[in-house]
């Protein structure tokens, strides 16, 4: 019964099919009586193809024999409305899109009729239209294989003379409608990764290989954008700008991704199309002459844009190529790259860059000239030196140097944009490890496994290769390969540069690479998370040889721990002494992660964004704790440098004092408080001073007032009698005991005031801190108490008990601290791991 019915169906289908079919080649003319009739019919045969392509082959069969994909191109060129094309556009992609069979997908293609489709001439000022050609192109793309390509290209001479498919998507690469641009490059993408020899190189020619120029120059366009909009936030900075940078970041990553896998479809020609326009319009045109030192209103990016897309660059579009000659172009100044007719434009040309009058006209012709000084151990510049020289006057830094002089001497951006570019080529995978070697920055690893290897082979003895100087001829090696890649700019980029033959002393600028971070690392005016990204990096080349890490690198590394420990100390009776503590075990665990990741904390975007702290101006308890927050982050990073640089390993906890039971006549034990006092808690009143506080106009309450330290934690306690149970109450407000700074009033000497802050900071709770941003002036406020006595003795009480509870909290929290600001006796305490509990808590009380 259920088979009766079956093919009862299947001829009702057979019957619809064959009737549409007739009906649609009999259509002379498609206008508005019988547009409906026609897009219905479209409709129905798509359904039917599609259905009898999975079920039923002769369905498909019939479609072929009565040749309607002719007639699908008659009823185009004979319709008078515009409905129809979108029909018809939307009908055939369905089809194609749904059919599996290779033979349905061979027929639709066969015969011309899909290239009749492509050139049919659109009025593509219909914005849907537009949508539904590009989406029917897409899906063409889709199908393509080795097989079915060679149906939509003509050929002459085994050579593709025409392409009408990706000729057409061409048209609209550039559109202005981003969804259109993304289907685009997908077809683009999947004509690419057919991996047809006669297609590739059709579309690697002239004049289609003009996109790939047109690309990059899209792209270039896209960077000064993005420009323009960090320049904005620097002035403007708020959450409109925040948004803009970020989408801007998300596109230009989007278009390095599509670079990418254009270069991934394993066609050479277009792997070098993609590396050539990238150096030549980008790279060298943009790019690396934004990088200069000086103020300078010629370039049209800011040199932190141009680190962070150098970044993104080496991270994203993976070459051998692209990877080597960025490095190599790091050996040359940066207006090396400005052509001579814009350096004499803005007033300046380097005395010994161009020499010859042929340049000149090289110049013009749209040609860069590049000089690269020699480098030799005799002439590399000291650390100190490439610091603090002046670019303005004589001769001009190697871009390699202005990087180190950016994270010598630059702001907090420029030496996080330094530092990131460094990460990023030390990460890159694709860069020779001589050029690495030549910058100064082949992590010690690489370096350790390359010696080894050397011994293997019986280059050199490994052990004593280990821990001294380069040999001469690993030098020369080194020299020859970075000087190759100099002579490939010129012969490959157009670039060209006259200089004595290159040297390369890997252990000098091993040296520079040290002496600028360990320098970083004495700066104050740096924030604490762009110093993690230098410990990552100095983690990584940090050398075996404790002789290449020498004593004066230690003693300026020491001297400045010293410094933030002098400085951490005052904090011990600060406002935020309670959460000292906590602080600093929080950021061990999370500095000793960063500086052992496989990367550095920071993505490169962060270089663009704005400072998220939300800091008010003038002193509050929130500056002080953000104050306190940064002197912990950087106290520990200069502790765990200072372990690892001398071998050791970094332990997971802080080299602290645990915490000692409290003594039997304290307060908190008095009190019987064992546990955080919340608002419902009952504690014993025997200390307490009765008092009196408005916190409303008008309503004044009593209470017994109480000052309790517990440990490194201390609270001040507004507490209400039980009446029916002598001696206790229970708490009714808590506040922290640390910031209070009691005060008995000049004029009333009953009253006593106190300063109430937060019990944690906003960047304790993420989930708080959007808040405090939008509305931090209404948020960000101390809290003010006065409490009235009955009597001065009463007041001078409670002043004293405050004082006294403070103390008791401060020494805690200074005995539990002693180990970490003796720094020898921390590091030689690494070697005896177990040391005795009692050995702790017999330390004296007192730091200072």
């Amino acid at each position: 019964m259920i088979a009766l019915e079956k093919g009862r169906a299947m001829k009702t289908w057979w019957e619809i099919h064959r009737y549409l079919a007739d009906q649609l080649q009999k259509v002379q003319i498609v206008n508005e009586i019988n547009k409906d009739f026609v897009i219905e019919a479209l409709r129905s045969i798509a359904e039917l193809v599609t259905y009898g392509d999975q079920h039923d082959p002769t369905f498909f069969e019939f479609f072929m024999e009565k040749q309607v994909m002719g007639d699908f191109v008659r009823i185009l060129k004979i319709s008078r409305t515009v409905t129809v094309p979108l029909q018809l556009l939307q009908t055939i992609s369905i089809m194609i899109q749904n059919v599996k069979s290779e033979h349905a997908i061979y027929y639709i293609f066969s015969n011309e009729h899909i290239n009749n489709l492509i050139t049919y001439s659109f009025d593509f000022r219909n914005e849907e239209l537009l949508s539904h050609y590009i989406s029917f192109l897409r899906a063409i793309s889709g199908k393509l294989n080795k097989n079915t390509i060679s149906l939509l290209v003509k050929t002459q001479n085994d050579e593709v003379v025409s392409f009408p498919l990706y000729v057409e998507a061409m048209r609209f690469a550039f559109h202005e409608e981003n969804m259109i641009r993304t289907a685009v490059r997908a077809l683009t993408l999947n004509v690419y990764h057919v991996g047809d020899e006669c297609v590739n190189r059709y579309v690697t020619r002239t004049p289609l290989a003009d996109y790939f120029s047109n690309l990059v120059t899209h792209f270039r366009k896209q960077c000064i954008s993005l420009n323009g909009w960090v320049s904005e936030a620097s002035n403007n900075p708020g959450q409109e700008s925040f948004s803009s940078i970020l989408s801007a970041v998300d596109e230009i990553e989007d278009n390095l991704y599509y670079f990418s896998d254009v270069i991934s479809a394993g066609n050479p020609d277009l792997r070098r199309l993609i590396t050539d326009n990238i150096l030549k319009l980008l790279i060298f045109q943009l790019l690396l002459p934004s990088l200069r030192m000086e103020l300078n209103t010629g370039t049209q990016i800011s040199a932190t844009t141009s680190l962070y897309l150098l970044c993104c660059i080496l991270r994203i579009v993976k070459t051998k190529d692209l990877a080597n000659s960025i490095a190599a172009a790091l050996f040359c100044p940066p207006e090396a790259f400005i052509p001579i007719s814009e350096a004499k434009h803005n007033g300046y040309v380097s005395g010994h860059c161009f020499t010859h009058e042929n340049q000149q006209a090289e110049a013009d012709a749209g040609i860069l000239s590049v000089t690269v000084p020699a480098i030799s151990s005799s002439q590399i510049h000291p650390a100190e030196d490439i610091i603090h020289k002046n670019n303005c006057s004589g001769p001009s830094l190697a871009l390699r140097e202005v990087l180190l002089s950016y994270v010598g001497n630059g702001d907090d951006v420029q030496v996080l944009g330094s530092l990131s570019v460094l990460a990023t080529l030390l990460q890159t995978k694709e860069l020779d490890e001589s050029m690495l070697d030549a910058l100064g920055i082949l992590p010690q690893r690489k370096q350790h496994k390359k010696i080894l290897l050397q011994a293997l082979v019986g280059e050199s003895s490994g052990e004593e290769q280990l821990f001294s100087s380069e040999s001469s001829s690993m030098k020369d090696v080194i020299s020859n390969e970075l000087e190759s890649y100099l002579q490939m700019l010129k012969d490959h980029y157009g670039l060209l540069y006259s200089c004595p033959k290159v040297r390369a002393n890997p252990q000098e600028h091993r040296f520079q690479v040290l002496d600028v971070l360990v320098s970083l690392f004495c700066r104050s005016n740096i924030s604490a998370e762009t110093l993690w990204d230098g410990g990552w990096l100095l983690r990584q080349l940090l050398p075996y040889s404790e002789a290449e890490f020498n004593s004066h690198r230690l003693k300026l590394l020491k001297n400045s721990y010293q410094n933030c420990a002098n400085d951490l100390l005052r904090e011990v009776r600060g406002i935020w002494s309670d959460l000292l503590i906590t602080f600093l075990v929080d950021e061990w665990k999370k500095c000793k992660k960063a500086i052992e990741a496989s990367s550095p904390k920071k993505e490169p975007k962060c270089i663009l964004l704005p400072s998220q702290k939300c800091s008010l101006e003038g002193e509050s308890s929130f500056t002080a704790g953000e104050r306190m927050y940064e002197m912990v982050k950087v106290l520990v990073l200069h502790h765990q440098l200072h372990i690892f640089s001398l071998g050791g390993a970094l332990p997971d906890q802080p080299p602290i004092h645990p915490p000692i039971d409290l003594p039997i006549n304290s307060r908190a034990k008095t009190a019987g408080l064992d546990v955080l006092p919340k608002p419902g808690t009952e504690i014993n009143l025997v200390d307490a001073v009765p008092c009196r506080i408005a916190f409303e106009r008008g309503k004044e309450r009593h209470f017994c007032f109480l000052a309790i330290s517990r440990g490194t934690s201390g609270w001040v306690l507004l507490a209400e009698e039980l009446p029916l149970k002598q001696h206790s109450g229970v708490v009714r407000v808590a506040a922290p005991l640390a910031g209070s700074n009691p005060r008995i009033d000049n004029n009333h000497s009953k009253w006593l005031h106190l300063c109430i802050r937060p019990s944690t900071l906003p960047f304790m709770d993420p989930s708080k801190t959007d808040i405090i941003r939008k509305a931090k002036t209404k948020v960000m406020v101390d809290g003010r108490w006065t409490l009235a006595f009955r009597d001065e003795e009463s007041c001078k009480s409670a002043f004293s008990m405050i004082l006294e509870e403070m103390d008791q909290q401060y020494n805690e929290v200074e005995r539990r601290l002693k180990p970490l600001f003796d720094l020898d006796r921390a590091v030689d305490a690494l070697d005896t791991p177990h040391l005795p509990p009692e050995a702790s808590s017999s330390t004296p009380t007192h730091i200072l």
